[in-house]
């Protein structure tokens, strides 16, 4: 039997706040915040999930790793620091490893940079091709912490960072290292913004997912971590499942065929029944497609008494650290939480009458005792499907 694995640690910063409990006040809350209109990232002002709160200091990093993307992650990491320190300490630095998701990395800089090319003739002193790297967030929380243990990002779009997760538990479950230091980041950037424009899935008000009124994503940044060991913590990571089904570079399978095969693998692996799940983290970018796709692999495979919501009307979609802010959600649910409260699914109420039903979370709805175990989706372009299962230890 494979030894089961465990979150420990979270840190985070989203559009809701830096730190477990600012970020759990709002989650929990009957009134959205986090996503607000913003001026700076298109040609008008847009609904997007921008962190405001004040980021870490770079001074530790090498200048040709800063960026937007790893002041991010240095501040998730303050909050578990101390805790990471502590297994490099007990298990050495090259058993400790560093897996994350994303998919901007330092894509805003390159902006920056080429915007200064364009009114001076030369790139910025300060700029470095470095700073775009996908593998930049992984190479600079292992120096930072002196880690020699494996390091590296998965980047497959918006299932990025719940790959990263999964793999994590891998290395665990392989005994190739003790402790890995694993999640996502991502942050906003005109190009992200831009692309998504262009496929004509932004929303220029806040998001709507599961409405018959939906008009596509908000964008948001994030990142969050979590330490993750073989010993004994307060949430498990029970299941994983993984898919592609290679539908479209954009649209998702409709029959929703890849997301049940990730979700089924993930409650295989957790050794859960469907009915086993009290709460579901789902996709939910109110995009036409995506939505429709999941409210059928749901129904299909949870049936329409499960609670579910969307949190991306509070944070935007995060993309490459989507998977790993919705699983630090689960956490949140998890955890100190002992009436049961659920992320709201902020919408219009307006159901789509081509979708089977789905208990959608009212706001200030709880279950009235422990929440045991949430399921989290992540779909991504290319038809890159994963499904995590969290429960209470």
């Amino acid at each position: 039997m494979m030894p089961p694995v465990f979150l420990h640690q979270l840190g985070l910063v989203c559009a809701l706040g830096a730190g477990k409990r600012e970020v759990a006040r709002a989650l929990f809350s009957a009134t959205p915040s986090g996503v607000a209109p913003h001026e700076g990232y298109a040609d008008r002002a847009l609904h997007l999930g921008v962190v405001t709160a004040a980021l870490a200091s770079q001074d530790a990093l090498p200048r040709a790793w800063h960026s937007r993307n790893n002041a991010l992650l240095l501040t998730a990491l303050a909050e578990v620091r101390p805790a990471v320190d502590a297994a490099v300490a007990r298990f050495g630095p090259g058993r400790v490893a560093v897996v994350l998701g994303t998919s901007t990395s330092g894509i805003g800089e390159s902006e920056g940079a080429i915007a200064g090319q364009h009114a001076t003739g030369q790139l910025p002193a300060t700029f470095h091709l470095a700073q775009q790297e996908l593998g930049a967030p992984a190479s600079a929380l292992a120096h930072v912490l002196g880690l020699s243990g494996p390091a590296y990002v998965i980047s497959t779009a918006c299932s990025s960072s719940a790959k990263a997760l999964a793999s994590a538990a891998r290395l665990l479950r392989a005994g190739t290292v003790d402790a890995v230091l694993t999640g996502g980041v991502d942050s906003l950037c005109r190009f992200t913004v831009a692309g998504f424009r262009a496929l004509e899935s932004v929303s220029e008000a806040r998001c709507n997912p599961m409405s018959v009124h939906r008009h596509g994503i908000n964008i948001g940044e994030a990142a969050a971590l979590f330490l993750m060991t073989r010993e004994p913590g307060p949430v498990r990571l029970s299941g994983w499942g993984e898919s592609s089904d290679a539908h479209h570079i954009s649209a998702p399978e409709p029959g929703g065929r890849g997301a049940i095969a990730a979700i089924r693998e993930a409650l295989r692996r957790a050794g859960l029944e469907p009915d086993g799940v009290d709460y579901v983290n789902l996709h939910g970018t109110a995009t036409q497609q995506n939505d429709a796709m999941e409210s059928r692999a749901v129904h299909a495979l949870l049936g329409p008494g499960v609670k579910a919501s969307s949190t991306k009307p509070l944070t935007g979609h995060t993309l490459g650290a989507a998977g790993a802010l919705e699983a630090a959600f689960a956490w949140l649910t998890l955890t100190d939480n002992p009436e049961g409260r659920l992320p709201a699914h902020f919408w219009d109420g307006a159901e789509d009458p081509s979708f089977p039903a789905l208990s959608l979370v009212k706001p200030g709805e709880s279950l009235g005792r422990p929440v045991r175990a949430v399921l989290s989706n992540s779909f991504a372009f290319g038809g890159s499907n994963a499904a995590l299962v969290l429960e209470r230890a």
